[in-house]
């Protein structure tokens, strides 16, 4: 069949683009035929069709978000709403046209609403059309304050997401698909984030001989490694706290992701707390892409796995995920992990059994820094625990957990 996965953004790595590309992998290898539809693809993403009008950032797109979730609607907002939906429709049509498109893959456009006139575009032409659709609903607009008033609260009530009977739809947690079934009567199966586990990651190459010098680490430097992007909820004062109280300047702080999404103050507001607490934070996110490469400057890039093998430990300090896809590539590199008990870790990862260092509410507290010291002195134990974790990960979060899930979807 002919699978056309459809989103606002599906390039670089955030979350729902890394997940998208493994769930199209799978789907490759079981014979089916792939095509993106989004306003940004990657240079080597599966053939598809580019519409920059479907991008979160799109001035109008983004003019209707600000409106929408501001202080005062102005009363030409409905209106515009429906013009740009329509627009968006046609192009929808267009790509379901050209590639022949069986099943429409919806990668979380009908989850968060942070382009409306998508979501609606995508609801009507799922309702026009009954063509069977899939919703991976990896962020639900309730479980974001931001999104607590709307002054479009009908439409989100209707297209995020829509229950539509040729929609099924798809949660990444169990608390996820529990609030889909109270508040819009929707049956959702679980597809949680995964990896490769069946093939563990190849030892550095000499790709990545130069890379500690290339971002400034010296020989006996360690790494606390925070591969995330650049935005409050991931709560990255926690590993500045963390570093400050190890009291070890040899220890890095290393962020791989880049800042923008949500603005540039967070980072400002991170780089002032490093230097306060005199910690050596290295915000590296322009020499790392979801692939290897070259930057238009000229520069060396390095894919964002390259960073994992140079971690000491991981830090996921994160107040709010979805799931939490920078945990499993820890687990996958075989990295110890400082995690913060985020509801959905609390919910659907913790009760696995994997062996973290763990603190709750966002506060770091002397135990889990006196814990972090003991294992960063502690090879063997660390060992030890990196294997237990990816043992459990391959057993609930691999390709071959999933497969059997999107092979019923697709029937």
């Amino acid at each position: 069949m002919n699978i056309g996965f459809i989103s606002t953004r599906l390039a670089g790595t955030d979350g729902v683009s890394l997940e998208t590309a493994k769930i199209a992998s799978i789907l490759r290898s079981r014979g089916h035929q792939v095509f993106y539809c989004a306003g940004e693809l990657d240079a080597d993403a599966p053939p598809g069709m580019l519409v920059p009008e479907m991008h979160f950032e799109w001035p109008e797109a983004r003019r209707i978000h600000d409106e929408a979730f501001g202080p005062a609607a102005p009363s030409d907002l409905r209106p515009r709403i429906k013009a740009m939906a329509l627009r968006l429709q046609d192009a929808i049509a267009a790509y379901v046209r050209r590639f022949s498109i069986n099943v429409l893959f919806i990668q979380n456009a009908v989850a968060i609403p942070m382009q409306i006139p998508l979501g609606v575009a995508l609801t009507d032409y799922v309702q026009a059309t009954g063509i069977r659709t899939i919703a991976h609903n990896h962020d639900l607009y309730w479980e974001r304050p931001r999104f607590a008033q709307c002054a479009v609260q009908d439409i989100l009530d209707r297209c995020f997401p829509p229950a539509l009977p040729s929609v099924r739809h798809l949660a990444i947690n169990s608390l996820a698909a529990r609030e889909l079934l109270a508040r819009k009567g929707v049956q959702a199966d679980l597809l949680p984030n995964i990896f490769d586990y069946a093939h563990p990651p190849a030892p550095p190459d000499s790709y990545v001989a130069d890379l500690r010098t290339t971002i400034g680490l010296r020989p006996d430097d360690r790494v606390v490694l925070q591969p995330t992007r650049v935005v409050p909820r991931k709560n990255i004062e926690l590993s500045i706290e963390l570093v400050a109280r190890l009291g070890d300047p040899r220890i890095k702080l290393v962020i791989t992701h880049h800042a923008g999404d949500e603005g540039l103050d967070y980072l400002h507001r991170l780089g002032t707390l490093a230097k306060e607490r005199q910690v050596d934070l290295l915000y590296v996110a322009d020499r790392f892409a979801p692939t290897r490469g070259t930057a238009p400057s000229g520069s060396k890039v390095y894919a964002l796995w390259d960073a994992y093998p140079l971690a000491d430990l991981v830090s996921y300090p994160s107040t709010i995920e979805g799931f939490g896809n920078a945990f499993l590539e820890a687990v996958y590199f075989r990295r110890p992990i400082l995690v913060n008990r985020y509801e959905v870790y609390a919910a659907d990862l913790a009760t696995k059994g994997f062996d973290c260092i763990e603190v709750a509410n966002g506060t770091l507290t002397d135990e889990a820094v006196a814990a972090v010291r003991s294992l960063l002195g502690d090879p063997g134990r660390a060992a030890a625990t990196t294997e237990h974790n990816y043992a459990i990960a391959a057993q609930h979060y691999s390709y071959e957990a999933v497969a059997p899930l999107l092979e019923r979807l697709m029937s």
